[in-house]
């Protein structure tokens, strides 16, 4: 029978419908990207005059290099006043704060499932120092988009940092959540306490190494949609150390179960300005079908791969 969870973590709404996975060409049907073209690359070594001169580079010849997105979403801060034509009803401002690319590897690939561990962990090193050196920002949220249908105009993996000087709604409403949570227990942890609820559950944990968990989160937005979590509270990502070496496997499982790497989305959960408590954590969801009028008209996903089954498949593996 559907039933509808509300998430933990962000108190929004899914209907878990695994009745739904029977209608027709309701599949999950996975194709390989195609190779990266070298010569229309403009991550590759020696291609660097087509970006933005680098920020960052591990060495020379590089392995990680950042550089800010020739096409971005946000920019420095100017002295331009903020444009209020009705305070009632329109307001905007200037999109201040900060828009990089870092490309993960040298290697001309489409997915982190195809790195290496240690190149991963390079990676993923990467996004914490780059994540450092925006310290003041009021917010730091890190994506990597895997296939034009998760959004990826550029082939070549690659992760986008968005520094920005407000906190989103969404992320305003975790840290509401993450505060009323310890207020209620006087010092808990939402995350921390869910992941030891789930560990001991023991349904929906896909993986456990000596530094992080994964697992389907309760409420999963869409089939196979992943969550990583460290094993013990830490508030800002950017100050961790582990969690590279389990995205690898979680990403590894997810080709392995789908036969190819699907299109994907992630990203990187830190605390924001004014979280008092608060965890990071890493959320992996796969493309495996397109939101629709519900979804798009309600803000309430249907997820037809119920998140304990997606679990023992993963677990299997």
């Amino acid at each position: 029978m559907p039933e509808v969870r509300v998430d933990p973590l962000s108190g929004l709404k899914t209907i878990i419908a695994g009745v739904r996975a029977d209608r027709p060409n309701s599949g999950f049907s996975v194709t390989a990207e195609p190779p990266v073209d070298p010569a229309r690359d403009p991550f590759l070594p020696g291609h660097e005059d087509q970006t933005p001169p680098t920020l960052h580079a591990d060495g020379d010849p590089w392995r990680v290099r950042v550089f800010d997105n020739l096409y971005p979403a946000l920019v420095p801060a100017t002295d331009t006043p903020e444009r209020d034509a009705h305070p009632d009803l329109f307001t905007a401002q200037p999109a201040a704060g900060a828009h990089e690319v870092i490309v993960n590897a040298a290697e001309p690939v489409t997915t982190l499932s195809d790195l290496s561990v240690d190149q991963l962990e390079l990676a993923v090193a990467t996004w914490r120092e780059r994540m450092r050196a925006h310290a003041g920002a009021a917010c730091k949220h890190l994506i990597v988009n895997e296939g034009a249908a998760a959004g990826a105009s550029i082939p070549h993996t690659h992760a986008q940092l968005y520094a920005m000087d407000f906190v989103p709604a969404a992320i305003a409403r975790e840290r509401e959540r993450f505060g009323a949570h310890a207020v209620r227990t006087m010092g808990g942890n939402l995350l921390g306490d869910l992941v030891q609820e789930e560990v001991r559950r023991r349904e929906r944990i896909v993986a456990i190494d000596k530094d992080a968990v994964l697992m389907t989160p309760f409420a999963s937005r869409a089939p196979f949609h992943l969550l990583l979590a460290p094993r013990r509270t830490e508030a800002r990502f950017e100050d961790a150390t582990g969690g590279a070496a389990l995205l690898h496997d979680a990403l590894r499982r997810l080709k392995a179960r789908l036969g190819a790497s699907p299109p994907l989305n992630l990203w990187v959960r830190t605390q924001p300005s004014g979280a008092d408590h608060y965890c990071w954590r890493i959320e992996i969801v796969p493309r495996l079908g397109q939101p629709a009028g519900l979804e798009l008209g309600s803000g309430v996903n249907v997820c037809i791969h119920p998140p304990e089954q997606a679990a023992a498949e993963l677990r299997e593996l």
